[in-house]
């Protein structure tokens, strides 16, 4: 009762940018309402004139996702642009046939949160606590397909785009049998995701209680990293003061020093998702077919 009665609803703000964030996007990620106009068209003709892919969307707020991500640079969220369909064309298990129940399942785990509430700064939060994936319930295409589909709904939100995210790993409890999952392959969609095929800006990745049974799956990801990113990339161990002093503990989990309950990632289809029409053609538009299913979920609570 307790956990009910302190839960917050998990909400997005589909709305157009406030003042202030665009003035935080002016100075911070080049966006400047004055030129971004002729900016996003350019980007539209060089995505024609060059053809190197043929996005599903060309419409200003699509383009948007991609120069935010970018500091609107077109030659740069062009490139971003071309690597989130090439990503999309050699990877369908993560697009294709993905089943909502199975989804669903695993979203009502704890392995992978976005809580309700953002950082200080006004970024999302995604934790993951690879330590309690049971890879006999659970497939790595199945963690990708949930945390894919967290990331396109989380792009809907012009502040996430603009702000972007921060990353918190909770390595507790990682065994020697998960980390055998770290292939080359999976290693190279991980950052593929996270870095170079989305239109997302991680702004801070924190890694939390690794061992060395990490540092086998990590050698596996860090030379595909580069220098930028690893700047990015804070180790704190134990030391929750650490991980405060970059994300203030009034905006984290009480597991992490904070003031806040666990949420799984399932209080979004049940709060926000399933109620929205907009969320739900967005997703079956980038190919998640079985998430029409939602709207038969709803129809039935009636």
């Amino acid at each position: 009762m307790e956990a009910e009665k302190d839960r917050l609803k998990a909400t997005l703000d589909l709305e157009e940018p406030t003042e202030d964030l665009m003035e935080w996007a002016k100075d911070n990620i080049n966006e400047d309402p004055d030129k971004s106009d002729q900016i996003v068209s350019d980007f539209r003709d060089m995505i024609f004139a060059k053809g190197e892919c043929t996005p599903h969307r060309t419409d200003d707020a699509f383009l948007l996702q991609f120069l935010r991500a970018r500091h609107f640079i077109v030659g740069k969220a062009h490139r971003l642009m071309v690597n989130y369909y090439k990503f999309k064309e050699s990877n369908p298990q993560y697009f294709k046939e993905v089943k909502l129940e199975r989804v669903r399942e695993l979203a009502r785990n704890h392995i992978i949160s976005v809580p309700p509430y953002k950082d200080q700064l006004g970024r999302r939060l995604m934790i993951q606590r690879m330590g309690i994936w049971k890879p006999s319930e659970f497939t790595t295409d199945e963690l990708f397909q949930l945390t894919i589909g967290i990331l396109e709904v989380a792009l809907m939100e012009p502040q996430f785009q603009i702000k972007g995210g921060v990353m918190i790993f909770d390595l507790s409890e990682l065994s020697i049998s998960q980390a055998w999952y770290m292939t080359p392959t999976i290693a190279n969609h991980i950052i593929q995701v996270a870095l170079t095929s989305m239109p997302i800006r991680i702004e801070g990745i924190h890694i939390l209680y690794q061992s060395w049974v990490f540092e086998i799956a990590y050698n596996f990801i860090q030379p595909l990293i580069n220098e930028g990113v690893k700047d990015r990339i804070v180790f704190h161990g134990d030391d929750l003061e650490s991980l405060h002093s970059h994300v203030d503990p009034k905006h984290l989990p009480k597991r992490y020093g904070g003031v806040h309950i666990d949420y799984p990632v399932d209080i979004w289809f049940e709060d926000w998702v399933k109620h929205d029409d907009r969320i739900i053609q967005n997703l079956v538009d980038l190919g998640y077919d079985d998430m029409e299913r939602l709207k038969e979920d709803r129809e039935e609570e009636k």
